[in-house]
């Protein structure tokens, strides 16, 4: 027979201070019974009289019990039930030789202060009496090593004994019963006892304790239906830690961040065994310590602000609060109203975290606003520093922006906060924002953001570059057969090599590095986009635009070179390689999985975007008068012949008039540009999947950018090359700055038309497009090395490493010489080496 503990638990009666919840060897009491009465019968001239008394177990474990004189002996079978989980009904207490009777009470049965009770029974009879002896016997040792000055000689150590208790069997319900008597047994309350006795005892109980916590976490993994039992130990392991030791105990922060993962796993709320009280004072204690983190950061530099681990309990403890009023229609407002009150209950609780949320936003403005101050002062060393101490920061600001959706008016409080300080939130996005992270709230409001933090959370979800070429993808490629050449590489080619990086090499040609490799994004992405190979179309009113031909069936394998090209730009992005083309906004939207309206083919066709303006602004009357002689169909052209096609069903027979004008060229265009190229754009995302690893990141790397964002990431500046800005970023080795053919050098490169320009650049770097940012955004400086070699030859470069080599002109008119040679569209390629 066996029976459950009592639900109040030993800390119950401690604070109660009704009695001693420890197991200690009387031995070791002081035993002065000089104070006590000469006679019993002082005991009933007091019938209230509290007395102290120990009850002696089968084993060496006693119980320090405390109790009036007045209380029935029943009374102290459920206390002793409560504590070691025997039940009542199999107890028998004897004293003087007797056994107690129940309905007895202490001062009847002449029980004395300090006297010294046997409890009898059948332990056995528990269930688990090997476990309740083991148990027994680790809190003996606890107190004897609290109790004794020196050195106890033991033959198993408190973390042993406690890890062979933890050795649970496999069965479910039997570790529930194990756990139950860890519980009941009051080892949390003696193992912290034993942390905070002295030096020496505080290692042995920091082992012991982290060793019960680290073995929970394995049976958990086995038994997942179990979370909710082992966090009443943990929990019981935090308050006992919180007041013994206080809240930055490493052990507490250990135990705490425990129990927040465990909350992730169990249910809370009133029908749960933890409810939200149990966890509530948590989200205070670490808003309070957040809030005391981010204070100090803005006073004292290099401060680092508020933890990782602190934030991310933070936000465990506050999830169960989001869960709460996640069935809720809408935010909850203030003052809370009755029908509020019916559907929750914890009012006061979303009171206090509201409170929290206006604070902590206001502590978290005045970090921003001392970021936006050292911006302004241009203290970079200092900023620097900042930056790195704000990391965590961020995490923090996503924490915040999930709790202001739950209360009215808060989120856009907070989006509002952080619009008046949005240099200083997008550099810390820039600076902080980590891969395998979810910043979809960023985008929520892109007003917040600007191109660098698009780009930076979209290049996250492309693959990084690897450094080690142990297992990159090597290409031989035939100039002469670029595109052909290269579709075969690809396509036979695993695809975490190419993710891990390409080595780039042409055939009959000594350069190779990372130089050629730009060179073959740039010249593979040329004919990929030229309009002669019919797999993409340029816009009429921007040929540098495209989207996919809808003729481009012409070549029965254009859907795997659709393929090959998501691949080629994907990399190319991975790369940050500008290849000088732009994809139209109707492509762009497409791969973001969104709807094509309107005003979103005005650049693909002009003459349709028109046409269908005209038809949605005529006159309602006109229309419905049939004067523009249009039914449900378009007419396609299909390898040199023309069709009609059907734009609903029996559409040859259905007129256009005023009513279903909008759905008519709604139906018109998402024929024409979504329906007609589905296959082609479904192949070029699924190129892209490939080296992005999934279908979800390829969509979300689209959703993070807007399509100029693209744009400056494919095609680079659109502002002419600032000749300066290219001085500003060159150094010398060999020449001086002040040497005649460093002047005359950049002398004629100012004289250059725009196209020799990109075409130097080009021959220099590999690069024909500069960054959005112009040369400060490339990867290196550039350099120009003086040569020994004779004055006639031409000026060479090593493009991996942006350096352009000549030897000491004589004169200008040589130098200009030799670089309108290299300028010419048709020298400008292959002169890079290593």
């Amino acid at each position: 027979m066996s029976s459950s503990p009592s639900k109040r638990k030993l800390a119950d009666y401690a604070d109660d201070d009704d009695s001693v919840p420890f197991s200690i060897n009387p031995s070791r009491m002081r035993k002065d019974h000089s104070a006590l009465p000469s006679s019993s019968s002082s005991l009933f001239r007091s019938s209230t009289r509290p007395l102290q008394f120990f009850v002696r177990l089968l084993s060496d474990h006693t119980l320090v019990l405390r109790a009036d004189s007045s209380d029935t002996v029943e009374y102290i079978h459920e206390k002793i039930q409560a504590i070691t989980g025997i039940p009542a009904v199999e107890q028998r207490i004897i004293y003087g030789g007797r056994q107690l009777q129940w309905d007895q009470t202490l001062a009847e049965c002449r029980v004395q202060n300090d006297a010294g009770l046997h409890l009898v029974g059948r332990m056995r009879s528990t269930g688990h009496p090997e476990m309740w002896k083991l148990i027994n016997s680790v809190i003996s040792l606890i107190f004897k090593l609290c109790k004794s000055s020196s050195p106890v000689c033991v033959t198993k150590t408190v973390k042993m004994m406690l890890a062979e208790f933890m050795s649970l069997p496999s069965d479910t319900d039997k570790a529930y019963e194990h756990l139950q008597i860890f519980s009941a047994s009051s080892a949390a309350k003696a193992l912290v006892i034993l942390y905070t006795s002295s030096h020496a005892n505080r290692v042995a109980a920091d082992e012991a304790i982290r060793h019960i916590i680290t073995s929970g976490k394995s049976i958990l993994q086995g038994m997942p239906n179990m979370h909710h039992e082992c966090v009443p130990i943990i929990l019981e392991f935090c308050r006992l830690l919180k007041k013994a030791a206080g809240i930055d105990d490493p052990l507490y922060c250990v135990c705490r961040s425990s129990l927040a993962a465990l909350l992730q796993n169990i249910e809370i709320g009133k029908k749960a065994k933890t409810g939200i009280p149990d966890i509530f004072p948590f989200v205070k204690e670490l808003a309070i310590k957040i809030t005391f983190a981010f204070a100090l950061s803005t006073q004292a530099m290099p401060f680092p602000g508020p933890s990782i681990a602190d934030i991310q309990d933070f936000s465990l403890f506050v999830a169960p609060l989001m869960q709460e009023v996640k069935d809720l229609c809408d935010p909850i407002k203030f003052p809370l109203t009755e029908d509020f009150h019916r559907v929750c209950r914890y009012g006061d609780e979303f009171r206090t975290l509201y409170k929290m949320f206006h604070e902590l936003l206001g502590i978290f403005e005045m970090c921003l606003k001392q970021m936006e101050e050292r911006m302004n002062n241009d203290l970079k060393q200092d900023y620097g520093i900042l930056c790195v101490g704000s990391c965590h920061h961020l995490e923090f600001a996503k924490e915040l922006h999930k709790i202001s959706k739950i209360y009215s008016g808060c989120e856009d409080l907070f989006w509002e906060t952080m619009k008046s300080h949005k240099g200083a939130f997008c550099k810390l996005v820039v600076r902080c924002a980590k891969r395998n992270a979810d910043y979809t709230w960023i985008i929520e409001c892109k007003e917040v953001t600007n191109f660098e933090v698009r780009r930076h959370l979209a290049m996250l979800k492309l693959p990084e570059v690897k450094d080690d070429y142990g297992e990159i993808h090597e290409m031989l490629i035939d100039r002469s057969h670029l595109l052909a050449e290269s579709f075969e590489y690809m396509k036979n080619a695993d695809i975490d090599s190419l993710r891990a990086g390409l080595f780039m090499e042409f055939k009959n040609e000594e350069a190779t590095g990372p130089g050629v490799l730009r060179e073959w994004f740039f010249l593979v992405c040329q004919a990929i986009f030229n309009p002669q190979n019919a797999l993409f179309v340029a816009c009429s009113s921007d040929l540098r635009r495209f989207y996919p031909n809808p003729a481009s069936k012409v070549d029965p394998m254009h859907l795997e070179y659709f393929r090959f090209s998501g691949k080629v730009i994907a990399l190319a992005l991975m790369h940050k390689v500008q290849v000088g083309i732009v994809f139209d906004r109707l492509f762009f939207l497409q791969l973001g999985g969104r709807t094509i309206t309107l005003e979103d083919i005005r650049d693909a066709d002009p003459l349709l975007y028109n046409g269908c303006k005209q038809i949605l602004e005529m006159d309602p009357e006109l229309v419905d008068q049939d004067v523009l002689g249009l039914t449900f169909v378009h007419e396609v052209e299909e390898l040199g012949t023309r069709k009609t096609v059907d734009l609903c069903t029996d559409g040859e027979n259905v007129a256009v008039n005023s009513e279903n004008r909008r759905k008519y060229v709604d139906s018109l265009i998402h024929h024409r540009f979504v329906i007609a190229i589905a296959d082609q754009v479904d192949q070029f995302a699924k190129g892209f999947e490939d080296i992005m690893g999934c279908y979800r990141l390829q969509k979300s790397f689209f959703k993070y950018l807007e399509p100029e964002d693209l744009d400056w990431m494919l095609h680079g500046s659109e502002s002419g090359i600032s000749v300066d800005d290219w001085k500003a970023h060159t150094e010398y080795h060999g020449f001086n700055e002040t040497d005649d053919q460093i002047s005359w050098f950049w002398k004629i490169v100012g004289d250059m038309t725009a196209e020799q320009k990109k075409i130097l650049l080009f021959f220099w770097t590999s690069i024909k497009y500069l960054p959005v940012e112009g040369f400060s955004g490339l990867s290196s400086r550039l350099y120009i090395y003086k040569t020994s070699e004779s004055r006639r030859r031409l000026p060479s470069s090593h493009t991996c490493f942006y350096r352009l080599c000549f030897p000491s002109y004589r004169t200008r008119n040589v130098m200009r010489d030799r670089l309108n040679i290299i300028t010419q569209e048709h020298v400008g390629c292959s002169f890079g080496t290593w």
